[in-house]
């Protein structure tokens, strides 16, 4: 059973930095794919950056050049910079082992002065 928990969550200041962390756990791999989603108030849940067991990342539009996603085996983190008040959401992580999609339960973030 593959499970997914995600930490580091919070309140910051628009301009400022937070980092999320996640780790997946239930396999003896590497999982072939993880990656960062994020739902705001009234949205639907979209996508924020992935990265292979190759360690190849890709990002959305909206926030490359400020979130950067790292990973260590089954740990990922995303490091978030420049934040801005549209940033605010639940950010979700996700993992597919290569049989299904795991999803943790979400951290809050939310960007406000």
């Amino acid at each position: 059973q593959v499970q997914v928990v995600e930490s580091g969550g919070g309140l910051v200041q628009p301009g400022g930095s937070l980092t999320l962390s996640c780790a997946a756990s239930g396999a003896s791999f590497s999982m072939p794919i993880m990656g960062w989603y994020r739902q705001a108030p009234g949205k639907q849940r979209e996508f924020i950056a992935s990265i292979t067991s190759f360690a190849s990342t890709q990002y959305s539009d909206s926030v490359r050049d400020r979130f950067t996603m790292g990973r260590n085996d089954n740990t990922v983190s995303l490091q978030m910079t420049s934040l801005k008040p549209e940033d605010t959401a639940v950010y979700y992580c996700h993992a597919n082992p290569g049989w299904g999609d795991f999803w943790g339960q979400g951290t809050q973030v939310t960007v406000s002065s």
